[in-house]
């Protein structure tokens, strides 16, 4: 019989092998197989929540010896605000959203536009009638 890496590298070695086999046998190396199997998860599952263990007696260390408290860092955390949000749209290959800059209301519905980019239908009719972009200016809040 081959090894088991040959066997894994070529289904049709593993099938011809298997073929040699009787089905008891087959039923008991694939009961073997996933015993095996279940044992490696359980060792690989304990491996990494003592990983995360000892991150953790680290992490606590630098927090005793720097004289911070987990409070602290989620304090941190909170009070990153705009420039959270532009470094999380950066790093997910995306823009902030900007607020508009103009507004134009037809038949009722209102539409808004940042005053970036190709200008929106509604806002282009508006200006090919003769209107300009100030006419659709969005007033501070506060300035009148």
């Amino acid at each position: 019989m081959s090894t088991f890496r040959e066997l894994l590298s070529s289904k049709t070695k593993l099938k011809a092998d298997a073929r040699k086999l009787a089905i008891s046998e087959l039923e008991k190396l694939i009961k073997a197989l996933n015993e095996v199997l279940a044992a490696e998860k359980t060792k690989a599952a304990k491996k990494e929540e003592a990983a995360r263990a000892a991150n953790i007696r680290k992490i606590n260390q630098l927090l005793a010896e720097t004289g911070l408290d987990p409070e602290d860092l989620k304090k941190q955390k909170a009070g990153k605000g705009k420039a959270a949000a532009r470094t999380k749209a950066k790093a997910k290959g995306k823009r902030a959203k900007v607020k508009p800059k103009y507004r134009l209301v037809v038949d009722g519905k209102e539409h808004l536009w940042s005053g970036r980019g190709r200008a929106p239908r509604v806002f282009q009719a508006h200006l090919d009638a003769g209107n300009t972009k100030e006419s659709c200016l969005i007033e501070p809040a506060g300035t009148k």
